[in-house]
């Protein structure tokens, strides 16, 4: 079986239902992409939870090292890892009981969208949260 985003519609329901996003990866630096996307989220309103191993806070908001140690569920988790990190990633979206995973461009590892799928998640996969907001839902 193979790999489906949802459809547009399903995409910008779930963007506008959303409101706290746990980023996966989220660098201080400015000129990396996981920051750019991430203060722009910000901007629409969502409460961005960096999560990064090593970095105390970015934007603004207190860093957690991993989903393990965030103090409540975020109700996404947006990543910016390399497609080998996805499936430890997804395993602890299944054990926290996290309902929404998206996996950012270039962000690809189809077997673990499919077991996050299996498992009850919306998995949007290959698609920048920022872009998708913009295009879809404006």
């Amino acid at each position: 079986m193979a790999f489906i985003n949802p459809a547009p519609e399903e995409i910008c329901r779930l963007l506008r239902e959303v409101h706290s996003v746990a980023v996966v990866g989220l660098s201080a630096n400015t000129d990396r992409p996981s920051f750019r996307v991430a203060q722009a989220l910000q901007s629409f309103g969502y409460h961005i939870i960096p999560v990064r191993p090593l970095l105390t806070e970015v934007l603004g908001e207190k860093a957690y090292p991993d989903l393990e140690s965030l103090p409540e569920l975020p109700d996404i988790v947006d990543v910016f890892r390399a497609p080998e990190h996805v499936p430890a990633i997804v395993e602890s979206c299944i054990k926290l009981g996290i309902k929404n995973l998206w996996l950012q461009d270039g962000v690809i590892h189809e077997e673990a969208a499919l077991r996050a799928q299996q498992a009850g998640i919306t998995v949007v996969m290959d698609r920048c949260m920022y872009r998708d907001h913009g295009q879809l839902c404006a």
